[in-house]
């Protein structure tokens, strides 16, 4: 079949780092092509130069048959390539409509054609079985929706070569399913999918051709029928697929961590978590599981002190926290991972062991009091590296210079090695390939097994029923459901995440 993709040699450099080494990808036309690697295996950065958002230091590209050069990702999409990023890059206060013609207005007269707008985004959403009213609030829209107008908006520029990086990051099964409905229909109606996901059952159930990446080269490009995620994971790690699977209980009977009553309001004075009660033991895993936008990210920074909630009490260790600073719940035995490495985990222009420091700079070996100690501070850096396989050519490197699984095995390891007596942990694993989370993984569990308690809120419910010794569901703010990991399904649990089993 004609090729609607083809990369000859893309090779890319960064300084100490080659991300690209001669890669080479061919995608036929009208083809569902998975891209699987570890973090670090050059996915992101061949996407990237595909979409026009960096350029290649050698090889060519080809689109349809034509050799092409990008300069921007204004190049992409005139020749009919359109990308849907893992993080949604819409505006919540605007709607359907408004995010959809953003930057690609029709006008008539001066004015916004509005009419115009209208019908070509129902014609598009029709002709891919893509349907959503155009005047819904984006704010509104369940995140299965929202992924929905990420695809319609940029198939409404003309896009036939779709890019989708990791779309099942943040849905339950039955929004996976609709998304695999929509993503063959796509198909069917003649547009070629690259499709990026570390989630290998999901890859050989949607893709028809699959390539895999390590170590910035192309080992492999195999059809589903003849591999086993086993056979993937092997391509990919070197090792055999991780699973989260926890057997033996630590739970203890003391109480290290207490929320009653805790109740947020948002910018408008609605309750965005309506008193919460949990109670976390030593030795013990407790899971929420939530679609997002129901109140896990709301708990969460009332928990940390990054907001102050309305109602209710907090208690570590039988201390009542509620009214303390984020520095004091850190310094006394509160860790955090966050749900966002780059905005709220690192600092990514700065060297590995000032990133190492964050949170802790106040504390041994870090520094003491006002005084910070560089010497310590890197000699630590350096030991989590060792242990929590950082791979990083020096300790000196900027973290953006990381991939994202090493970037967060770095937080993963900042907040381990301070041997927190609770730890939150928020999507410690999104976006991190199965070796990074495999190493995650063992780091809670160790440190479970160590009476670290851990408040785990994760979109991957297989990470939620392999590694919590509770689950519990919230749902428009409150806990609808305590479910027992070992008897919950992921479609079971994925209905309480929706409402349909509350």
């Amino acid at each position: 079949m004609a090729l609607a993709i083809e990369l000859s040699g893309i090779t890319k450099r960064f300084p100490g780092v080659v991300a690209n080494d001669d890669v080479n990808l061919a995608v036929e036309d009208g083809e569902i092509h998975a891209i699987c690697g570890e973090n670090g295996a050059g996915k992101s950065t061949l996407m990237k130069i595909l979409y026009g958002m960096q350029s290649a230091d050698e090889g060519t590209m080809a689109v349809n048959g034509a050799e092409v050069v990008f300069g921007s990702p204004a190049d992409a999409i005139d020749a009919g390539i359109g990308m849907v990023h893992q993080h949604f890059m819409l505006a919540d206060n605007l709607s359907v409509i408004e995010n959809v013609i953003l930057g690609a207005e029709p006008t008539k007269v001066g004015l916004i054609d509005q009419r115009n707008a209208h019908r070509h985004l129902e014609e598009v959403g029709a002709a891919y079985g893509l349907e959503i009213d155009p005047d819904d609030l984006v704010e509104e829209l369940e995140v299965g929706e929202r992924q929905r107008v990420e695809i319609i908006k940029v198939l409404y520029r003309g896009a036939k070569i779709l890019i989708l990086d990791e779309p099942t990051a943040v849905l339950v099964p039955q929004e996976v399913d609709e998304l695999f409905r929509n993503i063959r229909e796509l198909k069917a109606d003649g547009a070629t999918i690259l499709f990026i996901d570390h989630k290998l059952e999901e890859v050989l159930e949607i893709a028809d051709t699959i390539t895999v990446l390590r170590q910035g080269r192309t080992v492999a490009t195999v059809k589903p029928d003849d591999v086993t995620t086993g056979d993937l994971a092997e391509l990919m790690v070197g090792s055999e697929l991780p699973t989260p699977e926890t057997t033996q209980s630590t739970v203890t009977s003391e109480v290290a961590l207490a929320v009653t009553g805790l109740t947020v309001l948002d910018e408008d004075d609605r309750p965005s978590v309506d008193d919460v009660s949990l109670t976390i033991h030593r030795g013990e895993v407790v899971g929420i599981a939530g679609v997002e936008g129901n109140g896990q990210t709301e708990l969460v920074e009332a928990i940390i002190g990054t907001s102050r909630p309305a109602a209710g009490r907090i208690e570590l260790l039988g201390s009542d926290i509620s009214h303390e600073s984020v520095r004091h719940r850190r310094a006394n035995g509160v860790g955090y991972i966050p749900q966002d490495r780059h905005h709220e985990g690192l600092l990514l222009e700065a060297p590995l062991w000032e990133n190492a420091a964050l949170g802790h700079q106040m504390k041994a070996p870090y520094g003491r009091g006002i005084w910070f100690d560089r010497v310590g501070a890197q000699d630590i850096t350096a030991e989590i590296c060792d242990q929590f396989d950082v791979r990083t050519p020096d300790i000196d490197v900027a973290a953006l210079a990381l991939s994202g699984g090493n970037q967060q095995k770095l937080i993963v390891g900042r907040e381990m090695t301070a041997e927190p007596d609770v730890l939150i942990a928020s999507h410690p694993t999104r976006g991190i390939d199965v070796g990074a989370q495999a190493a995650v993984w063992d780091d809670i569990r160790a440190a479970r097994a160590n009476g670290m308690a851990t408040l785990l809120i994760s979109a991957d419910l297989d990470e939620l029923i392999g590694l919590s010794d509770t689950i519990l569901v919230m749902y428009k703010g409150r806990i609808v459901a305590e479910l027992d990991p070992g008897s919950v399904t992921p479609r079971e649990l994925g209905g309480y995440m929706t409402g349909a089993a509350v």
